[in-house]
Formats: C-alpha cells, structure tokens, sequence
C-alpha cells in the first residue's frame, strides 16, 4: 500500500513538471504564446477601478480595457486570468499566462525576474487617511500603523518610514479598514484612492510621494512579444485609445507622461 502511494504521488510530481515545462505555441516571427491565436493576460481583480470583478465572476476594469485593446491590436483572442497580486510575477515567469496588465509599478528588483513594457499610464503612491487625522506628509508617518496591499511596491515605499506596515489582499480591502478605523493611513495609488472616496469611503488624500510609471510584464526570454506589445501600446497610444479608456474609468487621461 504505501509502494503504491509513493508510486501515485510520483506520478503527480511528473505530471506537474512536465506541464509546468510545456513548450509555448510559436509563432513564425519568433513570439511564443501560451495558447496559439490567444493573447492570455492576467490581472488580480482586486484592485478596483484598475480591475475588480463583475457578477459573472468576469473582471472589468481599466486594466482589463488595455489588455483587451492590446490582445485585439495583436490580432489574437483577449483570455483573461484572475490571479492574486501577489504572484503574478511568478505565474508570468512559469509561463501561467503572456502577460500581467496589472498596474505593476516598474522598478529594479521586478526587473531582475521579468521584462517590462513602455508604460501605459503614469501614477504614483499617496498617503490617504481619515479626514480627521493630523498626518499630513511622510515625516508623520513615523511610528505610525501603515496599511498596503500585499507583494505591491507601497509596502517597500511605506516601510521607508515606518516600521508598523500592515498587509491586505489589496488596496480596496486596506483603505475600506482605514475608513472603519483600522491603522493610521494607507500609501496607494492616487488615482485608487481617490475613486475610493469617491464611493464613500472616508478618507482624505495627503502628500503624493513620488511619480511612478505601470508597465505591462512579459517573461524576460520572449523579446517578440515584449515588441509586439510596444508597439501595440504605441497605436494605441496614438490613435487615443488609451486615453479613451482612462478617461472612461477615471476621468482624466492618466496616459501621458506628466510634465
């Protein structure tokens, strides 16, 4: 019974690196997809308005708009992938999915596992508080209780100046406890925030920290695709519709390159 056992569970182990290892469709000018004729994009459906989900457990969002609009200009079927935050690098570098349209800040230490894309709109991280809260700029940060959302850069840009920083699933769920009156701030998106106390959580923006710029992530070893993608973001910056996305989901065009 237990040769049997260790026989069975071998065979699992087998099965899961071969597929793990399984060769990518290729395509005749050297792009490697996942799925031949799909263009599978994974965001986390977690981070709204970038990408949350919808009653048909589907995600919608400015994320997804872009990684749709990006599929379409390729000339292959949109798929998208729901993954946590959190391991969206990895599941990008084991070949999970093509890309991650996720509002991933570019920055030195993502760069040293995965390839970025030009940026597809610019943001930065903001302090955002209750209303009532004497926190006004990062040297007040100081011992206070910082809420961020897991395996995102505003944990490493909070831990500058406090040590008491807080993990979330996301930025949602993190600023939803400041406004219950959980921890003393949150360092997100400004642009998250802002759509957040515009829903009625109560909260008040304070310093923006620094200018950050998103980029779609790419495996490092398929340098087609990271092309075709440039260049696809560079239509479609062009003809405006990133700006047509950005201004349905925000307002605004969080597109172009801030002055």
């Amino acid at each position: 019974m237990k040769k049997t056992y260790i026989f069975t569970l071998l065979g699992l182990l087998l099965i899961g690196l071969l597929s793990g290892c399984a060769e990518k469709e290729k395509l005749s000018d050297g792009t490697e997809l996942v799925e031949k004729g799909k263009f599978i994009y994974a965001a986390s459906g977690e981070f709204k308005p970038f990408s949350y989900m919808k009653k048909d457990l589907t995600m919608t969002g400015f994320d997804i708009a872009v990684g749709e609009a990006v599929g379409k200009e390729l000339g292959l079927e949109p798929v998208q992938k729901r993954m946590k935050f959190k391991g969206l690098i990895e599941g990008i570098k084991t070949g999970r999915a093509d890309v991650a349209v996720a509002s991933h800040t570019i920055n030195d230490a993502r760069a040293k596992h995965v390839a970025f894309s030009t940026p597809y709109y610019y943001s930065g991280p903001q302090i955002f508080t209750r209303p009532n809260s004497k926190i006004k700029t990062t040297k007040d940060l100081k011992g206070k209780e910082v809420a961020v959302a897991k395996g995102s850069t505003y944990a490493d840009i909070a831990g500058r100046y406090t040590k008491n920083v807080k993990t979330y699933d996301s930025d949602i769920t993190a600023l939803k406890a400041l406004s219950m009156g959980r921890h003393d701030a949150v360092v997100t998106d400004f642009v998250t925030g802002k759509s957040a106390k515009k829903e009625g959580f109560k909260i008040k923006g304070q310093q923006l920290i620094e200018r950050s710029e998103q980029a779609i992530v790419l495996p490092k070893d398929n340098p087609k695709l990271l092309k075709r993608v440039n260049e696809a973001l560079d239509h479609l910056r062009d003809d405006g519709t990133l700006a047509k996305i950005s201004k349905k989901y925000f307002g605004q065009d969080i597109t172009k390159k801030p002055e």
